[in-house]
């Protein structure tokens, strides 16, 4: 199947959302972006990767993202830019990123509030990847040999922080279904189930009215 849309996934931790924007982008023949666009937004940027990797969908606070949001609606100088805190810009470069990879192509993006940064493109096609606990604590306890008590603290810890974090920097609710066009649970279909429903549900959202 070709593609002209931009796919951006939203995930529970533990749900398998890298896995199927992977197996998608291959299905698809489309560029994946997950860290690699943390790099990208490095590279742009010239602020050294491991500053994104330490900020990387991690919330902040109120009064910060009142500042980041002010100085990306009004625009920025260059010396604004300078003198900013490094949470700043490690934001608008990784904002940044995620339009100037859009303008480059279809591709499938994973989290960093993607679905939000290119709302204004109607060829960019949000998906939230979810699944029951239990499925997710199998997951990630078989993934990284961890105890079940560990995963659990892993996933519920990782949620609030990405929950937070988009909660922050958009308009909308992460996980509410209406944020998205299409929500799925990947516990209950599996991973290659997931990645054929997006496609099909895909080819629904490029067909002309």
């Amino acid at each position: 199947m070709k593609t002209n849309a931009i796919i951006t996934i939203g995930r529970q931790y533990g749900s398998g959302g890298r896995e199927i924007g992977e197996k998608l982008a291959k299905r698809l023949e489309i560029p994946f972006y997950d860290k690699e666009l943390l790099e990208r937004a490095a590279n742009d940027s010239g602020i050294c990767k491991e500053l994104f990797e330490n900020h990387d969908e991690k919330p902040t606070n109120s009064f910060l993202y009142s500042l980041v949001m002010d100085t990306y609606s009004f625009g920025y100088s260059s010396a604004a830019f300078t003198d900013m805190p490094i949470n700043h810009k490690v934001f608008l470069a990784q904002f940044e990123a995620v339009k100037k990879l859009a303008a480059e192509g279809p591709c499938v993006m994973v989290g960093r509030c993607a679905d939000y940064a290119l709302s204004e493109l109607s060829n960019c096609f949000s998906v939230f990847i979810h699944s029951d606990m239990e499925s997710r604590i199998r997951r990630i306890a078989q993934k990284y040999g961890m105890k079940d008590n560990k995963a659990r603290d892993a996933i519920q810890k990782t949620d609030k922080s990405r929950s937070s974090y988009y909660n922050y920097y958009t308009n909308k609710r992460w996980g509410d279904a209406s944020s998205y066009h299409l929500s799925i649970d990947s516990g209950k279909l599996g991973i290659d189930q997931t990645v054929e429903c997006i496609i099909q549900t895909l080819k629904v959202f490029e067909t002309p009215v």
